[in-house]
């Protein structure tokens, strides 16, 4: 996506990669706040995937990373997701 918009200067763009990927829409979340809430919402709508890591089971914690992903429309950074979430299981 963002080639094609430099490639074709598309409308709305800067003609540079930053430009292009704040136009898109495109840019990593990095606001823990927001994160943060994203996360307790996850943590709280998939219960059943807290229990189950509590009990032993690693690909709980892998399906939460991923509603966490879901709910951020994919731009939240997966390296702090998956801190923050270690954090709040314990």
């Amino acid at each position: 996506q963002v080639f094609d918009a430099l490639w074709t200067r598309e409308k709305g763009t800067s003609g540079n990669v930053d430009g292009v990927i704040d136009a898109l829409g495109l840019k990593q979340m990095n606001d823990s706040g927001e994160l943060e809430s994203i996360i307790d919402g996850v943590l709280a709508a998939n219960q059943k995937s807290v229990d189950e890591f509590r009990a032993g089971k690693d690909k709980a914690f892998q399906s939460l990373v991923g509603q966490a992903m879901k709910a951020s429309k994919g731009k939240a950074n997966p390296a702090q997701v998956n801190e923050m979430l270690k954090k709040k299981l314990g």
